[in-house]
């Protein structure tokens, strides 16, 4: 999940990227693919697994983003808007490019 010959913080900012886009394309999918077709299409198996799938990769997401927290020292209010922002359809798209900065910032 990061590049080779990287570590410290900038590590886990790549790892949280990664399970931050994961997570965002999964709950698209929900929003967007699974529920129209349980609701339009009557296929409720839909949502069954597009939302199993979701709810792991929102605790794999909640674990990934307290290990980065931690690792980078981030206030609680930068925990906080990336916690937000996988609640909101496109907020971890929208929240990546702060971390795209923050790695490019850790890796110079």
């Amino acid at each position: 999940m990061s590049a080779v010959g990287e570590s410290g913080p900038a590590k886990f900012l790549q790892q949280l990227r990664v399970v931050a886009f994961l997570e965002g394309l999964s709950f698209v999918l929900l929003l967007f693919v699974a529920m129209p077709l349980k609701y339009y299409a009557g296929l409720p198996l839909a949502v069954r697994i597009v939302g199993s799938a979701h709810g792991l990769l929102f605790v794999v997401f909640c674990w990934a983003l307290f290990r980065a927290a931690v690792a980078c020292e981030w206030p609680l209010r930068r925990s906080l808007l990336a916690f937000v922002a996988s609640l909101l359809p496109f907020g971890t798209f929208v929240f990546d490019r702060s971390l795209k900065r923050e790695i490019a910032a850790a890796s110079s």
